[in-house]
């Protein structure tokens, strides 16, 4: 095993500015390592949290299974409530986009039921949010969109069958 090498707190501002580029190469497991190092040399760095955050629900489409538990558990590290319940609402949103994008038996229902809950976490978020800050309204218009292009997606046990006519 190799021992990691840690970097210094004075470094960890022009870091975080490295994992944002990464996120934008979509080299997301790049941007999670450089969160782990800021985080070892600064633990309660919220930016990095978020980043980190933001990083993991990149990789949802390929690590759905590991990547969720991990983002969930950065939420309770996030100082403010806004931010625990805007976050909460992204993880639920990409989760239902992955599974709107794989296309699989059950991933339809999956994928509305994760788009309801990412719209109530940013309901909630916009009854909290900073002044001058629509984050969340701009998230909840995103998924309703969404929802009003795939009308296919629909809860489990409501699905509408048509009947031929003989």
């Amino acid at each position: 095993m190799y021992e990691l090498k840690p970097i210094s707190k004075d470094a960890t501002q022009a870091a975080l500015d490295r994992v944002e580029r990464y996120r934008l190469l979509n080299e997301p497991i790049e941007a999670e390592s450089i969160c782990l190092d800021v985080l070892a040399a600064d633990a309660d760095n919220q930016r990095a949290l978020v980043l980190l955050l933001l990083s993991l629900t990149d990789q949802f489409p390929t690590h759905l299974g590991t990547a969720v538990p991990r983002a969930m558990d950065i939420i309770e590290k996030l100082h403010d409530e806004y931010s625990r319940v805007y976050y909460h609402g992204v993880i639920c949103e990409r989760k239902a986009k992955t599974h709107l994008s794989r296309g699989g038996p059950g991933d339809g229902e999956a994928a509305w039921e994760w788009f309801q809950a990412a719209m109530e976490h940013y309901e909630h978020a916009e009854r909290l949010r900073p002044a001058n800050n629509d984050e969340a309204i701009l998230r909840w218009n995103t998924c309703a969109r969404t929802l009003n292009r795939h009308p296919e997606l629909e809860p489990s046990g409501e699905r509408h069958v048509e009947h031929m006519l003989e």
